[in-house]
């Protein structure tokens, strides 16, 4: 029986004009000007509205050589649901104004036969927008090809939960077929979000900000979760897609391939000058076969 997932936040998070929400990708993914690369197996990526960080989401998804993937892992925060644990969908179809992708529901019967995972309603499904928010980019980049889905919720996990979600996703790495999109946005800042820290010998508050973001960055960068996670609770940045970063993190430590991340695009929704502003930082990256690492493998 098909159950449909509905693009619940087009119409506002986004246009749900599909001509129009084409043109939109199709300026940004042209405006990034990437050449597209069969040595990349996922990016991070933002999930806010498209007006503020469409433009910077289409520096990762301009990267996607879409050729022989066959199945597209999502992995997303959860905003609105309290789970300790990642969640799988009841959904068999994930809709979106340009075009449908449907769930491999092989590798989510596979997923849930471990035991480790749960289930999240329909409801709850519709409710998240972390992995809804990169689903017109993917239809976008996959028109044409045949690929399905694997929506992965990843919830309030503890650092042993985020290395055991890691060990365990590991293995779908090895398969090159198979392709990562990690949602995340970078530091929410301002008395809203509870969060000012401000080192001001970075000059204006909004720089402050950036050596921030780009501190985590960097330490994403060598793929140490370890490292990444002290980074966290040492500067308690508001990064809110941390859990799904952590566990990628984790599944490229344990995996085979040698896959290197590096950032490409990072923007701010404006800049912060006074205590009483706010912003929200996107940052795009783009994780690729270490070639020269896989070299070293065969010697």
């Amino acid at each position: 029986m098909e159950r449909l997932r509905r693009a619940a936040h087009a119409g506002s998070w986004y246009t749900n004009n599909a001509r129009k929400l084409e043109e939109e990708l199709d300026g940004w993914l042209g405006a990034a000007g990437l050449t597209k690369s069969p040595d990349v197996r996922a990016v991070i990526a933002p999930h806010a509205g498209y007006s503020y960080s469409g433009c910077c989401a289409a520096y990762a998804f301009g990267n996607i050589d879409p050729t022989n993937i066959s199945r597209v892992f999502l992995l997303g925060p959860s905003h609105h649901y309290y789970t300790p644990k990642c969640a799988l969908t009841r959904a068999t179809v994930y809709c979106t104004p340009i075009g449908d992708l449907p769930v491999d529901q092989e590798v989510i019967e596979e997923l849930n036969a471990t035991g480790k995972f749960e289930y999240m309603d329909l409801s709850v499904d519709e409710a998240e927008h972390s992995m809804e928010m990169h689903l017109p980019y993917l239809a976008k980049v996959f028109q044409g090809h045949t690929v399905k889905v694997i929506p992965i919720l990843v919830g309030a996990l503890s650092s042993q939960n985020e290395a055991m979600y890691g060990q365990l996703l590991s293995k779908y790495v090895d398969d090159p077929t198979n392709f990562f999109s990690v949602s995340s946005d970078f530091c929410h800042w301002g008395s809203r979000f509870s969060y000012t820290y401000y080192d001001k010998k970075h000059g204006a508050i909004h720089k402050s900000i950036e050596a921030l973001d780009r501190m985590g960055m960097e330490i994403i960068e060598t793929g140490d979760p370890d490292a990444f996670k002290a980074y966290l609770r040492e500067y308690e940045n508001t990064i809110c897609g941390c859990h799904p970063i952590s566990v990628f993190l984790h599944m490229l430590k344990h995996c085979s391939t040698k896959i290197k991340i590096g950032f490409v695009r990072y923007e701010q929704s404006s800049q912060c000058k006074s205590m009483r502003d706010s912003s929200v930082s996107y940052a795009s990256a783009a994780a690729k076969v270490d070639v020269s690492g896989e070299e070293e493998k065969k010697d």
